[in-house]
């Protein structure tokens, strides 16, 4: 196996990690009872925003993937 292929699997494991506990941390703290609604509705859109973050690099990486099969 291609060591740049290995690097962007290895990269792309640690960027949706990061994503992840982003979106676990923003729910956590979201059941919390004495943050207001401002708060609570701009954590949801920052998870909103960590989701798509995640699913663009899964699709990017899928993309990747397909290029350097094809060359």
């Amino acid at each position: 196996m291609n060591i740049l292929l290995i690097g962007i699997t290895i990269g792309l494991i640690g960027k949706v990690l990061l994503g992840l506990s982003v979106i676990l941390v923003h729910s956590k703290i979201a059941h919390e009872h004495r943050i207001d609604t401002v708060v609570l509705r701009e954590m949801r859109r920052e998870r909103n925003i960590a989701i798509l973050a995640i699913t663009l690099m899964i699709v990017g990486y899928a993309m990747e993937m397909v290029f350097f099969a094809g060359a």
